[in-house]
């Protein structure tokens, strides 16, 4: 069988990019959801179709007590990620089958939780309908489905763009070049297009910024976002026809921001939408209002709302931990009206309060709070702080202890790979139950010290090593490093850097 027979038209001879994506971290779902107003279930068995390179699912297979199973059809990845499970001795069902085989497996257990992170718009109605067959038949009742998707009409304007570089790519590039040549064929070419001033260009300005954009982008990403065959953009109430047959309901977006209105909507828009009792209608208006191009949507099987009561307390129960150095803070969050400066009134106190990386409930922190910060108030800072990665949910301490052990073999086994290759720039935590993002010469510094190097200079000397042997140099501000003593030098800034910053971070999160 030709790769062109069992792809379906999908790219494959270029791998996916090694993101890690916290929308699937089914501790991130519960909160998601229970702020949204509705019971979150226990998640004992999870699954992720379409997993990539398998960042996600072999961080989460490592990192919680839910046993994960999931398929990406390309063998390439399926072994990659099969490697990580492997290495983190997590018990996970891995395999490269295509979704029709995979989802009418027997086998499988009733699932707590289903992901799809980047796959909905990129595959064929037929798969569709074998995803929302699986969905019915395999998620348990008060299941939680994540999937994200391109919707409209945010991709009304660029829409056009998008086909005309797929167009170029199929029939003015040659193949033999592969994905990557066809990339940069089609780029050049639309930048001939544009510096012709076509109408198109003229009624929708704002393409060229996009497009430069996205000449930005890797190459690898580009390819799998706007060369393959299928790519369908749909509009939530699509969403919801499609996966009506499966009984789901819209609960919340997995996209933490989204769920705060006054970043993402004006007064005027946010008093539309109260007025609209159909939920559909009502994220599609919302849909609108933010030109939403992108949705990232929890759905549940037999949703259960919370009363005004048990939503209280269920959020009073969830703990947190901050996740980075208290001065890297960002104290603005990006909505759909723009930047947005975070109240100093209340996230300051709250950092302040965080800043010895201890577990806290939000009940423990409205405690220490009373009379600085009132409930609500705490609430929305703490989701907006989780949205830009400063604080994120904790497991319980039974699940941290049992999952301790895994994470630090999947840790050791990225740490090694970091020695040739910084293609994987996250770290598995026992705590979060998910993946933290730690970049190459910070993985080599945390490797250098759990083999009993202590120092920053000790570090430097272990991570210079690996570059020697390999002949590789640092970059710094766009220039190669030449000497020894440059390379050193730069390398102890960093250790020094680490070792004062994200260290401490990674010791809270029982990484390093």
């Amino acid at each position: 069988m030709t790769s062109s027979q069992w792809s379906s038209g999908y790219v494959t001879d270029i791998t996916y990019t090694h993101g890690y994506y916290n929308e699937l971290n089914i501790q991130r779902a519960r909160l998601a959801l229970i702020h949204a107003g509705y019971a979150a279930p226990d998640i004992m068995n999870a699954c992720e179709l379409g997993f990539g390179q398998g960042i996600s699912i072999a961080m989460h297979a490592a990192a919680t007590e839910a046993r994960w199973a999931g398929t990406d059809f390309n063998p390439t990845q399926a072994l990659h990620a099969q490697g990580l499970a492997r290495a983190a001795g997590a018990d996970a069902d891995l395999s490269d089958h295509a979704f029709a085989e995979f989802c009418g497996r027997e086998d499988l257990p009733e699932f707590d939780f289903i992901g799809l992170h980047g796959i909905w718009t990129w595959i064929s109605d037929e798969n569709r309908a074998v995803i929302v067959d699986f969905v019915r038949r395999k998620l348990k009742v008060g299941g939680i489905l994540y999937i994200s998707y391109n919707t409209q009409p945010g991709w009304a304007a660029a829409a056009p763009l998008r086909h005309l570089m797929t167009e170029i790519g199929a029939n003015l590039i040659s193949p033999a070049g592969g994905s990557t040549a066809r990339v940069e064929g089609a780029l050049d070419f639309v930048d001939r297009i544009f510096a012709t001033n076509p109408n198109y260009l003229k009624a929708n300005p704002a393409i060229k910024e996009r497009f430069e954009g996205i000449k930005k982008q890797g190459r690898s990403y580009l390819a799998h976002e706007y060369f393959n065959r299928d790519w369908h953009p749909m509009y939530v109430a699509d969403m919801a026809r499609w996966l009506g047959s499966a009984k789901m309901s819209f609960a919340a977006s997995a996209h933490l921001p989204d769920s705060v209105d006054n970043i993402n909507l004006t007064p005027e828009q946010q008093a539309l939408l109260k007025d609209i009792p159909d939920p559909i209608l009502r994220e599609t208006v919302r849909d609108y209002c933010m030109n939403q191009q992108f949705r990232r949507d929890l759905w549940v099987k037999g949703a259960r709302r919370l009363t005004p009561l048990e939503k209280v307390e269920a959020l009073q129960t969830l703990r947190f931990i901050l996740t980075m150095p208290r001065v890297k803070v960002p104290m603005s969050v990006a909505g759909a009206l723009g930047g947005a400066g975070l109240s100093e009134a209340v996230c300051t106190p709250l950092l302040d309060l965080m800043a010895d990386f201890k577990i806290r409930s939000i009940a423990e922190i409205e405690v220490a709070l009373k009379g600085v910060v009132n409930f609500d108030q705490l609430v929305q800072a703490t989701i907006l702080l989780t949205s830009l990665g400063a604080l994120a949910p904790v497991q319980d301490a039974a699940t941290i202890s049992k999952a301790r052990k895994r994470t630090e073999k999947l840790n050791l086994h990225l740490m090694a790979s970091a020695r040739s290759s910084g293609d994987i720039a996250y770290l598995a935590s026992p705590v979060t139950g998910g993946g933290i993002q730690v970049t190459r010469f910070n993985q080599l510094f945390c490797f250098a010290l759990k083999q009993g190097r202590k120092t920053p200079a000790d570090w430097v000397n272990f991570v210079y090593q690996w570059l020697t042997a390999q002949g590789q140099r640092l970059l710094k501000e766009g220039r190669i490093l030449e000497t020894e003593e440059e390379n050193r030098a730069e390398l102890l800034r960093q250790a020094e850097e680490f070792n004062a910053g994200l260290l401490p971070v990674l010791k809270a999160l029982e990484i390093a």
